[in-house]
């Protein structure tokens, strides 16, 4: 039910509009500001919160270490680990597929927010159980 109410609302609104993001982060953390200007900038309302407990707020995502980045996020029931870049945020919404979320292991330099390139990197799904798929690639 939840699902098919959010494919309703995205047709209607958009992902902006039907999925705000909540994102938990360091209040040191630099490049996760500008992660959030980043989703921002996208069309997405963002509530950031800081908080110094990241690790009790990946584990009960159930963000495993080895896909662990810098910050975590939650929009329309999923889980966004990492400069997750905005297109595929909403990709993920669109296409509502069965998985626990996304994410970008570590902080590679041309992700969004980090804005370096010349890095290639994937965009990982993953699964309840740990399992991760290839997303999307970009090449840097």
């Amino acid at each position: 039910m939840k699902k098919s109410l959010l494919s309703l609302a995205l047709l209607l609104a958009g992902p902006a509009l039907a999925a705000p993001v909540t994102v938990y982060k360091s209040p040191a953390c630099g490049c996760c500001e500008d992660w959030v200007a980043h989703m921002r900038e996208s069309g997405f309302e963002v509530n950031s919160i800081d908080t110094e407990h990241m690790g009790a707020i990946k584990a009960r995502a159930g963000v495993k270490r080895e896909l662990a980045s810098c910050h975590t996020a939650h929009v329309g029931g999923y889980v966004i680990e990492g400069h997750v870049p905005a297109a595929d945020v909403k990709r993920l919404l669109q296409q509502q597929p069965e998985v626990r979320g996304l994410t970008i292991p570590g902080m590679p330099q041309s992700a969004p927010g980090m804005d370096i390139p010349g890095t290639p990197y994937e965009v990982l799904s993953f699964g309840e159980q740990g399992d991760t798929a290839v997303f999307s690639r970009y090449p840097g």
